[in-house]
């Protein structure tokens, strides 16, 4: 692509017209690696790229699905309907997150894992890192109930989270400022 070409101007240059068709043969080159595409708006600093969510979307997905699951705890002992809401959303939160987020922070890149592999990866390290952190908590005065449980699921997800995104946003900021 051209330098300071927008993507609608290579598009329209190249095809003439803007459609559906048109952006899944960009987007094909672009997945092949036969053109690069960069943001020209790209955020300067952590801040900017976690307000920016075609950056950080999925951390804030994280985000709002762990704060809805302890939203659903104590509204579940009042509102009957939602209490399959909460399995639903207990479920991903134990058995997907905490894995997710640390797949997040061990491999930052898009391309270091194929999308079935983190899939997986995140399924088998919340089986292996929930009862790690259960075992911990047995050890505490607060021992292993619903407080303590969510309550250290919670900040592990937070902050394993703040740090896959930060890991990606320094592979961002370097890979922009190398040549």
């Amino acid at each position: 692509m051209s330098k300071g070409l927008s993507l609608e101007e290579y598009v329209l240059k190249r095809f003439g017209r803007v459609g559906v068709k048109e952006l899944r043969v960009v987007y094909d080159e672009v997945r092949s690696g036969r053109i690069v595409i960069n943001d020209l708006s790209r955020p300067n600093d952590f801040l900017q790229y976690l307000l920016r969510l075609d950056y950080s979307l999925w951390f804030w997905v994280v985000v709002v699905l762990t704060l809805t699951t302890l939203a659903t705890i104590p509204l579940s002992n009042y509102l009957g309907f939602t209490t399959y809401l909460r399995y639903v959303l207990g479920s991903v939160f134990v058995l997907f997150i905490p894995g997710y987020v640390t797949v997040e922070a061990l491999y930052p890149r898009d391309d270091d894992l194929k999308p079935l592999e983190r899939l997986a990866l995140s399924i088998g390290l919340s089986l292996a890192l929930v009862p790690l952190i259960g075992l911990l908590l047995n050890y505490t005065p607060w021992g292993i109930r619903l407080g303590p449980v969510t309550t250290s699921l919670t900040i592990y997800d937070l902050l394993v989270g703040l740090t896959a995104a930060y890991r990606k946003y320094s592979i961002l900021s370097n890979s922009l400022t190398s040549p």
